[in-house]
């Protein structure tokens, strides 16, 4: 069964899956990437991808913190 993430607040920068508030996803952009941000299931680490919003190019990254992760998938998209 397909579940959705919700937002607890109007305006809330940051979703959660329903039923699971450690489960959470958050999406932020720059004029030239996409940063998709996913929690761990249980909230623990997290991974990111990054998209470049021109070539739709995209990479991901893990890491124990959101700026590790976010970090290594925009350095994998832009390296090279």
């Amino acid at each position: 069964r397909w579940m959705s993430f919700v937002a607890d607040a109007e305006g809330a920068r940051q979703l959660h899956e329903d039923g699971n508030l450690a489960h959470r996803v958050r999406v932020e952009h720059s004029r030239d990437t996409l940063l998709v941000h996913l929690s761990g299931e249980d909230g623990d680490g997290w991974t990111a991808m990054a998209i470049d919003r021109q070539t739709r190019r995209w990479a991901v990254g893990e890491g124990r913190r959101q700026l590790d992760a976010a970090r290594e998938a925009f350095e994998a998209l832009y390296s090279g």
